[in-house]
């Protein structure tokens, strides 16, 4: 089963045996077409008997000679699978069997196998017309059993999928009969079983439906238009049903094949006759032609027997009344000597070993020549005064063994003709020559340039540095000759050879795999060996000693003095010390070797440079004069220690010398000796870690007062825009209700100015909210709560009655607050009292205007003045006449006044009295003015309004 179809299989093996050692069989397999890429075909391994290990050693292959590739062989698994699409139609047309040929190639030794795959037939094509339709001109006067040639349809596939029935619908007037042709397919004709009339329908439409016997079922149609005419009663007539004729291949264009005829017994246009070819599907018209009034068939195309060895044409007769007539032609080919035969190497091998013994198959060769008969039989040879020879295998196919031993240091490479003639009259032939190369035997081992080989690197080098190249030679070729290093292991001081160095396998260079140190390892050896690539390879060793060269890297190390930390060290001179006098000797090593280890001293500083010098060579730290009294006790010098290297390295000793004659002496000098103080690694990282944070902090606070200032200035954007104008506040207008007051109308202002410095608000007075509290002359106080100011706002413009204030607001006489009050009359009482109009546009302009003027006087003092006010609403309105609302708290709904101490108590009565005294002194007359509207608030406005209420 392959392709989850199912598929008959049939293996048929033959294996026969030559003497030229090569092994032939052959297998069949059957498929059915149009299988998926990758469907098993069959187990080749399996059928033929052979081994997988065969099939991978031997490189086996497919060989098809040339043709295309539909079949891949697997030689993991050992079968054969589906490598294209396979398309029984396109391969193989209409013939059957249709089957794939080709060869299993083995190699090593040389095996073939022949494999036929038949692929069987699916039924993947539909039937099928050339035309959509069809024209018939029948005239009424046919009888019944007048025939009508119709189109065959053709379907690609065979057997029980070829074309199989025609159904016509209607069948009112016309039925179908099928004529079986020679090659085994039908003629169809459409046979008239009632009479027409022209007079009832004209015109006929039929649909032929052609079918195939496949599963499942396909078919194709044709709609067929039939015009029925008058009378034509007599049909062209062939003079024989079948006609033969023969043709060369490769005949020109042009050429006549054959004459058909055919005679209508009727006169004028119905008795003239036409000939046409009705093949649809196949190529018939592309390569026959046929005259329409004479019947002559001649060729259009060219003609190649290795395509197509007969042709069928199908001919029509008809006349111009619509009768019909068909007959064929069977067209042979014969052919002819046109195609050369094709050598084909079936081995792609082209090296054979020199040790080759006598015999051995060296290629396999397939010749193939198109032609037929002796045209298609072939005969080869090969050129003379060489150790090969040629023999024919089976059918077609050629051995070329080894005559006699080879040699490949006499003869390298071979170059055979092998020529190929078939026995065509004339012979056609063709060559090819092929390349053939004597492989090498590997019996010569690698050899080095020198026994051994020494080297020197310098120490502390990079490790992977290329240290030198070894290099060996292999008499052999190719791959015997090919060379490959390898490090033999071994170990140095117990370690392996493979942690000191490395070699390539290629070129033979030696790489320093660590850091050499010359202090460690002064020099190693290793042994390098060299292989060749044959089977069994060859090689030869050699010895490599490495030696280290040494490299100043380090620095001298002062041995004496000691440098300690913590107590005190110092030489002792007397003061009667001479010239030369030694104090003490620097003592100091360096690791390096040679050069590089020489040591040389020198003094760097010094208490007093005049008195010491050190020993260049020894490190003694001498007098160069006579120590005097004048000598500090105290003296340190600083010796530099310096070695030879290149570049050079040092180290500096500090040496305390005291200048004393007694060690008492010494020591009193000595107590407040300080030494160089050497910063502690924690004091360093305790300041850097105090200086990060004192950078944090203030980067911290800087950002906190950025945000601070940013935030306060959008609040005050917010709140202020220098563009809105300034617009003024007015609250709530009040007036003395019973008339007896010194003023009868009262305003306050709330007055905003700025400078746009966003900080300039300035309020003079104090603001109204929606209940004032007005005392009148008389000493009575009424609270009057104003409701419909919200309707003036929104009604700006409309002639305004204000109503009196609500009862509900007012205070009787012992609920109102105050010192003492007079009853009011009845139309306090009974809310009827003046009700003032509202300022005109200008005097509020004008009130405005005074305000911002009086800034200065109104926030310096409130004393007896006119309140910041202008002179215009009376000089007679002092603070006297307002109640100090700011000193006395009033609850409405009680005679209660709650007063701050005493002193407020008694102004207040005193203010009292001067109201009492002022009653006898008539009212101004003030001039009733309509209420200004009230301005829309700015957000600044707002806000400040509403902190002042809450207050």
């Amino acid at each position: 089963m392959a392709g989850g179809k199912t598929m008959g299989r049939q293996v048929l093996l033959l294996i026969s045996a030559f003497c030229v050692c090569a092994v032939i069989g052959q297998v069949s397999y059957t498929i059915p077409e149009e299988m998926a890429t990758g469907s098993l075909v069959g187990n080749i391994a399996q059928d033929l008997g052979l081994d997988m290990r065969r099939l991978k050693s031997g490189k086996a292959r497919i060989y098809s000679g040339g043709g295309t590739d539909y079949i891949e062989l697997n030689r993991e698994r050992g079968v054969l699978l589906i490598k294209g699409r396979i398309d029984r139609e396109a391969i193989c047309r209409k013939a059957t069997p249709c089957a794939l040929h080709f060869q299993i190639i083995l190699e090593d030794p040389i095996e073939f196998y022949s494999v036929a795959v038949e692929i069987t037939d699916i039924n993947d094509n539909p039937p099928s017309f050339e035309k959509g339709e069809m024209r018939f001109k029948i005239s009424e006067s046919a009888g019944s059993g007048s025939k009508f040639v119709l189109d065959r349809a053709m379907d690609l596939d065979v057997d029980k999928n070829d074309l199989q029935d025609y159904v016509l619908k209607p069948s009112d007037h016309f039925a179908l009969k099928f004529l079986s042709q020679g090659d085994g397919s039908k003629n169809v004709e459409m046979v008239l079983q009632k009479p027409l009339d022209r007079e009832k329908n004209e015109h006929i439409s039929l649909i032929l439906t052609a079918v195939d016997g496949g599963e499942p079922r396909m078919s194709g149609t044709m709609q067929i238009f039939i015009t029925v005419l008058d009378a034509n009663d007599n049909a062209p007539v062939f003079t024989q049903p079948i006609y033969k004729a023969t043709v060369f291949e490769n005949s020109p264009k042009g050429t006549v094949v054959t004459t058909v005829s055919a005679s209508d017994a009727d006169h004028g246009s119905n008795g003239k006759v036409k000939y046409s070819i009705t093949n649809t599907m196949d190529n018939v018209r592309q390569m026959f032609e046929v005259n329409e009034e004479s019947g002559q068939v001649a060729l259009v195309g060219n003609i190649d027997y290795e395509m197509a060895q007969t042709f069928q044409v199908n001919l029509l007769a008809s006349d111009d009344g619509g009768l019909t007539d068909s007959c064929k032609v069977i067209v042979d080919i014969i052919d002819v000597n046109d195609n050369k035969p094709v050598i084909n190497v079936m081995s792609k091998s082209n090296v054979i070993s020199e040790n080759a013994k006598s015999n051995t198959v060296v290629t396999i060769i397939n010749v193939q020549d198109q032609d037929y008969g002796e045209n298609g039989k072939v005969n080869c040879a090969i050129n003379e005064n060489i150790p090969f020879i040629l023999k024919a295998a089976s059918n077609n196919f050629f051995s070329l063994l080894t005559e006699s031993d080879l040699d490949r240091e006499q003869e390298s490479v071979y170059n055979i003709s092998v020529m190929c003639s078939d026995m065509g009259v004339p012979a056609l032939s063709s060559s090819i020559t092929l390349n053939l190369q004597i492989s090498d035997v590997n019996d010569n081992a690698p050899v080095f340039e020198d026994n051994s080989y020494d080297s020197y690197i310098l120490e502390n080098n990079t490790p992977g540095l290329s240290i030198f190249t070894v290099k060996a030679k292999d008499a052999d070729w190719k791959q015997n000759a090919r060379v490959s290093y390898l490090l033999e292991e071994s170990l140095v001081n117990g370690v392996p050879i493979s942690s000191y160095v490395s070699v390539s396998a290629d070129s033979g260079v030696i790489h320093a795999v660590r850091s050499f140190d010359y202090e460690q390892i002064k020099d190693f050896q290793f042994h390098v060996k060299a292989q060749d690539g044959g089977s069994p390879p060859l090689s030869s060793n050699v010895t490599v000693k490495i030696m280290i060269q040494d490299q100043n890297d380090n620095p001298p190390q002062v041995l004496y003095p000691v440098q300690t930390g913590g107590s005190l060290v110092a030489e002792m001179v007397p003061r009667s010390a001479d010239v030369g006098y030694l104090v003490t000797k620097v003592v100091a090593v360096d690791v390096d070797s040679g050069q590089n280890a020489w040591l040389s001293y020198k003094l760097q500083k010094a208490t007093d440079r005049a008195l010491f010098e050190v020993g260049l060579q020894n490190g003694e730290i001498r007098t160069i004069r006579q120590v005097t009294d004048k000598d500090v006790v105290k003296q340190r010098l600083t010796v530099v220690v310096e070695d030879n290297g290149q570049p050079s390295r040092s180290a500096t000793v500090n040496v305390n010398v005291a200048v004393a004659d007694s060690f008492p002496e010494v020591l009193s000098e000595f107590t407040d000796f300080t030494h160089d103080k050497e910063y502690n690694d924690n004091l360093t990282f305790y300041l850097v870690l105090a200086l990060a944070v004192v950078s944090f902090l203030f980067i911290t606070c800087l950002v906190v007062i950025i945000s601070v200032k940013i935030y306060r200035w959008r609040q005050s954007r917010i709140l202020y825009h220098p563009s809105l104008p300034v617009i003024p506040y007015y609250p709530p207008r009040y007036s003395d209700t019973l008339g007896s007051g010194t003023l009868q109308h009262v305003y306050n202002y709330e007055v905003c100015r700025t400078t746009d410095s966003r900080k300039s608000d300035c309020k003079f007075g104090r603001a109204a909210s929606q209940s004032v509290l007005m005392m009148d002359p008389s000493s009575t106080g009424t609270m009057q709560r104003i409701q419909s100011e919200k309707n003036i706002l929104d009604e700006p413009d409309s002639p305004l009655e204000q109503k009196p204030p609500n009862n509900d607001w007012r205070f009787t006489q012992g609920q109102r607050p105050g010192p003492s009050g007079a009853t009011g009359g009845p139309e306090v009482a009974m809310g009827t009292g003046p009700w003032p109009q509202p300022p005109t546009e200008a005097e509020q302009l004008q009130a405005l205007m005074a305000a911002a003027n009086e800034v200065s006087e109104a926030t310096a003092t409130l004393g007896p003045g006119t309140m910041g006010l202008s002179t215009r609403y009376s000089p007679q309105f002092t603070l006297q006449h307002v109640p100090d609302y700011r000193q006395n708290v009033y609850i409405p709904g009680s005679t209660a006044t709650l007063t701050s101490n005493p002193q407020q108590q008694q102004a207040a009565a005193q203010q009292a009295a001067q109201q009492a005294a002022q009653q006898a002194l008539p009212p101004p007359q003030a001039p009733v003015q309509a209420e200004p509207p009230k301005a829309a608030q700015t957000p600044a406005s707002k806000k400040k309004s509403t902190k002042k209420e809450k207050k």
